[in-house]
């Protein structure tokens, strides 16, 4: 009797892998803070069954049944706990052409020997049955799905790209969508909404512009020759959107661009014990402060440091818990009641109920987790995304924005540090929009994969047909020229009749008049 719930459970598990997937996973970004995301929907799609293999940066230390790892890492200079405050300068300035180089050097890993075998031969035993990919500056890497000839799901780690409204035919209604680089909310002016329509446009023409000469590559190593670097977009079939309207907005949505905000949400592995002491000892609160995964804090000039000492110092017994990567390169003097440590788990730090507020550099992920566990927030943004994201939650009455990291002054980031531990309405609006963020009828893990094993289970079934059309066809221009040309040409006709009416009537009176006074003009004379 005891071995019949293990013969069940083989029975099962057999079956589940028998109609399982094959998918293959294509991750060649080195971004720590993107990956987050990917990593989570490839390791629940393992655990539902479906064979994965993934292209990364970042192998599993713990190996999972069903997922192998494809791994790059090594192949690019590594970013984790390695930006300097010098880089932080370059990315600071950075435009549409640099990210779009970014892609490039990233698409040049499609000469790695592993990826080369990977196209070259690809596996039959069975062959892959969909491709993910994530969606960002290397678009070279969907050729993939048509070299497998299968279907394609895009990942976004951010808000929904602004070049890829136009080859999704997702409406991007500018009137009250901020671009994804635009600090405006849902409520626009004129002059507002003037600025958003040129900026979004202006950013998906110059991001497509810029990533067509990736096309070489799709040539190169998959002898796939088309037009423009849009056509290879044609061939998704879902995207996977971080996003969510509590923290968004509302956004119209095609079928096949689903909202998944917070899928990397998760609970961490315990703190240290040296920390899980210094959190509980914090009875009058503690402050966390990180600029990700990423950023070396140590790095920064003198007075700045010097600056965030001072400030800690002054809420003392507040503490603080402070993310350096290399303690030996911290400046001397850190406060007493400043803790550092090379990594902390974040959420179990966030969760933690003497933590009152949280410093971050405002990346999207590290907010989403803020939110998950309601902590308001002190943003100092450095790059990217970072100051929109900030600002949409200052907006939203949860953050205060010290705007930028070369602002940052003793004055200024205490007074932001008391407003947050003094007014109590702060925590009370974090508290609200957390529940309106996690109020969802299944997790963002289980959604995803429901629409990954939908598109794999019926192919290219919910692209949206307006991709098939031009953009004045799509706002209908075309029909809006076209009733205004009957309109004119039918009020054209309508005068013209009128004028000939007008002179059959009434032109023959005049006439008549004329010949009277011609006449009685000769019998005068």
């Amino acid at each position: 009797m005891k071995l019949l719930p293990l013969i069940l459970l083989a029975i099962l598990t057999c079956d589940q892998v028998a109609n399982g997937y094959r998918i293959l996973g294509v991750f060649p970004l080195h971004g720590k803070s993107h990956w987050v995301m990917q990593e989570e929907l490839m390791k629940g799609l393992a655990k539902r069954g479906h064979q994965v293999d993934v292209i990364t940066h970042f192998p599993l230390k713990k190996p999972i049944p069903n997922y192998t790892d494809i791994s790059l890492a090594g192949s690019l200079p590594p970013v984790m706990n390695n930006l300097t405050a010098d880089d932080i300068q370059r990315f600071g300035s950075s435009s549409m052409a640099a990210l779009a180089h970014m892609g490039t050097m990233v698409c040049q890993l499609l000469d790695h020997p592993k990826l080369r075998q990977l196209i070259q031969n690809p596996p039959q035993d069975p062959p892959y049955d969909i491709v993910i990919t994530e969606l960002f500056v290397s678009p070279c890497y969907l050729a993939f799905g048509r070299h497998l000839k299968v279907p394609v799901v895009g990942t976004v780690a951010s808000v929904f790209h602004d070049w890829l409204s136009e080859v999704s035919g997702n409406p991007m209604n500018l009137a009250y969508i901020p671009s994804m680089f635009s600090v405006y909310d849902q409520h626009m002016s004129f002059k507002e909404r003037l600025i958003n329509v040129l900026l979004s446009n202006y950013i998906s023409g110059q991001m497509h512009y810029y990533t067509n000469s990736q096309l070489e590559f799709a040539k190169k190593y998959f002898g796939i020759d088309v037009p423009h670097i849009k056509d290879l977009y044609y061939d998704l079939s879902l995207y996977l959107v971080n996003t969510h309207h509590s923290l968004h907005g509302i956004r119209p949505m095609t079928t096949n661009v689903i909202e998944v905000g917070g899928l990397h949400l998760k609970d961490d592995d315990p703190p240290s014990p040296e920390v899980q002491k210094w959190l509980d000892e914090s009875k009058d609160g503690c402050i966390y402060f990180t600029f990700g995964s990423m950023v070396r804090i140590e790095t920064f000039p003198k007075e700045l440091i010097q600056q965030f000492y001072a400030s800690f110092e002054k809420i003392a017994p507040v503490r603080v818990l402070m993310k350096v990567a290399k303690k030996e390169d911290l400046l001397p003097g850190l406060p007493k009641n400043v803790m550092t440590q090379s990594w902390f788990p974040q959420i179990s730090v966030l969760k933690h109920k003497n933590i009152r507020a949280f410093i971050t550099h405002g990346g999207g992920m590290g907010t989403q987790e803020a939110i998950y566990c309601a902590v308001p927030m002190i943003g100092i943004p450095l790059f990217g995304d970072q100051r929109i994201n900030i600002q949409n939650y200052v907006n939203k009455k949860v953050a205060i924005s010290l705007e930028s990291v070369n602002d940052v002054t003793e004055e200024k980031l205490t007074s932001a540090l008391n407003n947050i531990l003094k007014d109590l309405s702060y925590r009370e609006n974090v508290q609200k929009l957390s529940k309106l963020f996690l109020d969802r009828p299944t997790s963002p893990l289980n959604t995803s994969i429901f629409w990954v094993e939908y598109v794999a289970k019926y192919g290219n079934v919910l692209q949206s047909p307006a991709i098939n059309l031009y953009w004045w066809q799509r706002n209908l221009l075309d029909v809006y020229g076209f009733i205004l040309a009957v309109i004119v040409t039918a009020l054209g006709v309508v005068l013209f009749v009128l004028r000939k009416l007008k002179n059959l009537l009434f032109g023959s009176r005049v006439c008549a008049k004329k010949d009277s006074a011609a006449i009685k003009s000769k019998k005068n004379k």
